[in-house]
């Protein structure tokens, strides 16, 4: 018999086996709506299918209300992992700031929603892990254990095609603002900074795709992990399945595990080059280029402060330039051991927006981005990663994304304004960050 269990908090149940690894579009095809899925550099690739639970917020405190939900529904549990990749997690992200989901095409984003997978695929160094989690007061494990023999039973014959879908292509391109309104925009910003109001904002544009056919979101999912295996990759759905926001993202706003917070300082970007000689002395251009390394600087610099409150030590390797298959980057990585134990949300709320993807000082560029870009930035450029119940996480900065419906992908991609910052230069940067959504949308030659 089960003992008895308080009504008021709920109770989390979650049982995982090993199972004969399924195709990744199979599984994902197979799981129900809201689906999720998260990768991250030499880690596990998990697919989630339903909603055992699901966490939302508004508003300035949706942090530390995501948080305080989160540790209510890990508080109690009944949980065998089998392994520790395939261990109960939620999630989910956030909106780059309060009101940021109020037009379209966010509708059916919240500012902050987390889910709990009802089944979970977890494809791990060790195997392919199949979890069934409940939650609530109703939870039982004969439920649960009963839902993961059928489970078992459903995904242990399914493979993929060997016909992937084509990319859908392209009808026509709608830009939210023209090259003119572009340079009006930067001048007046670069002319803030020189003026002393601002030290540095980051301006975005978005661009939206009408596709000729509707886009086969696990196809596009894999070919973005088989090109841009060291970045990020996510995608997330509403509770209807209707859109998705996906994308490949190099940056890392913060991984946490114990007391050892990871993250990066990432600007700086410049072009890749047709030949190796050419990348070579693009990568060597970048490294000296004072309007780059001084938006690098001011990036690791901010980062740094806004984790000394919480370190006992911070240390910072070595700037380097970081390839991707479209842009390089000026890339530092950064470590602290922290003095206590934080929840990494904590380190979310601390870290966000890094001066990467907002500004400098924070309050005047995000004013300088109400003011300036004509679309809501929802969800890009704003933290998406998962919490475990020790705390834990890891989250990555939404950017190289896209919110897509089935015949409709709007594209975001910005870039960083300093004192010498020349527009047209600033246009080119922002169309190659276009490049690893806009590849996999474009018709197959």
């Amino acid at each position: 018999m089960e003992p008895p269990r308080p009504r008021s908090s709920p109770m989390l149940v979650s049982r995982t086996t090993g199972i004969d690894t399924p195709g990744f579009d199979a599984a994902f095809d197979a799981l129900s709506t809201p689906r999720t899925t998260w990768s991250a550099p030499d880690d596990a690739v998990v697919l989630g299918g339903g909603a055992a639970a699901t966490l939302t917020a508004t508003g300035k405190r949706r942090f530390s209300r995501i948080r305080t939900a989160a540790e209510e529904l890990f508080g109690s549990g009944d949980v065998h992992a089998g392994t520790e990749a395939a261990r109960p997690r939620l999630f989910g992200g956030f909106a780059f700031h309060e009101g940021a989901c109020d037009g379209a095409p966010w509708g059916s984003f919240p500012e902050a929603r987390f889910v709990l997978p009802r089944v979970q695929i977890t494809f791990a160094d060790n195997g392919t892990w199949l979890t069934v989690n409940a939650t609530g007061p109703d939870a039982t494990v004969d439920a649960v254990e009963a839902r993961l023999d059928r489970e078992i039973e459903r995904f242990s014959g399914l493979t993929s095609d060997a016909r992937r879908p084509p990319r859908p292509g392209i009808r026509e391109q709608h830009r939210t603002m023209s090259r003119e309104e572009w340079r009006e925009s930067v001048d007046a910003a670069v002319s803030r900074i020189r003026g002393g109001d601002l030290r540095k904002v980051v301006l975005a544009q978005a661009l939206e795709a009408e596709l000729r056919a509707d886009l086969p979101r696990a196809a596009t999912l894999e070919r973005l992990a088989e090109k841009y295996p060291d970045c990020y990759r996510y995608c997330f759905e509403p509770d209807d399945g209707d859109a998705v926001f996906f994308g490949a993202t190099p940056e890392r706003l913060v991984s946490l595990r114990g007391r050892t917070l990871e993250t990066d300082a990432l600007a700086g970007t410049t072009g890749r080059g047709e030949t190796p000689a050419e990348d070579e002395w693009l990568a060597a251009e970048l490294s000296t280029d004072s309007k780059n390394v001084h938006e690098h600087e001011l990036v690791a610099e901010t980062i740094r402060e806004q984790l000394e409150p919480y370190a006992a030590s911070i240390s910072a390797g070595d700037r380097r330039v970081r390839r991707l298959a479209t842009v390089q980057h000026l890339h530092t990585p950064i470590t602290a051991e922290l003095t206590s134990d934080d929840h990494v949300l904590e380190l979310v709320e601390a870290l966000h927006p890094t001066p990467a993807v907002g500004g400098l000082p924070p309050d005047r560029a995000l004013e300088t981005i109400h003011e300036t870009e004509p679309f809501d930035r929802g969800w890009y450029a704003a933290p998406v990663g998962w919490i475990d119940a020790a705390g834990n996480g890891a989250f990555a900065v939404a950017i190289r994304s896209a919110v897509a419906g089935p015949r409709r992908t709007t594209l975001f991609a910005g870039v960083g304004l300093v004192a010498d910052s020349d527009p047209d230069r600033e246009w080119d940067e922002v169309q190659l960050k276009y490049r690893p959504i806009l590849d996999e949308l474009e018709a197959d030659e």
